[in-house]
């Protein structure tokens, strides 16, 4: 049963990082030149010899942008199904669907967006090198304590529901997961490097590309696997009547 949670999971992360790939090619790639301009600019006026890219940017920029979000979106989709095979049926009324699509949102959420806010993406020459090492451990840091606070706060919020209902204990658990999350993130250093030079518009662009891409990732991952958890489920019922909520 979780092997082929699994492999349904996986499928549908490839189908849902070949749609982030091409949001990425037509909405990422504009901003990321862009940036690269900027960088050859700032090496060109200081002097410095550019080096011939061992891998070209038409490359890069294709087969290995494609690559890389199909085994992303693997990834992230084995990741789904598992946390679906736990959270399934335990989540009060909701059915197969609502199950696979409330994880899909919750990890965006918790994996992506929250963290988004504090450590946003940022294009090439808009940070410091020297500072690469401490922005991915925070930022690392900061993905692993969301995405546990969300988990503890499901639990929470489903343990609460036997006592209060589910609309309450969402509320509460959301909140304290909202608190904790505005403390960690007050309390954990900020980077403000981007050059006073670099193009605003060039950063939003690039910003707003990254979040667009994991949002299509993770919408078209909860469509695609809802649906096919939906599907199982319905086949395992043998009943739609008998089925649950979503």
């Amino acid at each position: 049963m979780v092997r082929s949670l699994l492999v349904r999971g996986m499928l549908a992360g490839l189908v849902a990082g070949l749609a982030a790939f091409v949001f990425a090619r037509v909405f990422g790639e504009p901003a990321l030149e862009a940036g690269l301009a900027f960088e050859d600019a700032l090496a060109h006026a200081a002097g410095e010899h550019q080096h011939e890219e061992l891998v070209g940017r038409g490359v890069q920029a294709g087969l290995g942008l494609g690559v890389a979000h199909a085994v992303f979106g693997i990834v992230v989709g084995g990741i789904v199904a598992l946390a679906y095979a736990v959270a399934r049926g335990r989540l009060g009324p909701l059915g197969a669907r609502g199950t696979a699509v409330l994880v899909s949102v919750l990890g965006f959420v918790s994996a992506i967006l929250v963290p988004m806010v504090k450590y946003p993406a940022n294009p090439p020459a808009a940070t410091d090198d020297d500072t690469i090492g401490a922005r991915t451990g925070l930022h690392l840091l900061f993905v692993v304590a969301s995405v546990l606070l969300a988990v503890a706060a499901v639990v929470v919020a489903r343990r609460l529901a036997e006592r209060a209902g589910w609309w309450t204990a969402t509320l509460a658990a959301t909140g304290g997961y909202l608190v904790v999350m505005l403390v960690l993130g007050a309390l954990l250093p900020a980077f403000a490097e981007t050059p006073p030079a670099f193009p605003a518009p060039v950063l939003y662009d690039f910003r707003m590309a990254a979040l667009g891409g994991h949002a299509v990732l993770w919408g078209v991952l909860a469509a695609v696997f809802g649906s096919l958890a939906g599907g199982r489920a319905g086949a395992r019922t043998g009943s739609p009547g008998r089925a649950a909520v979503g």
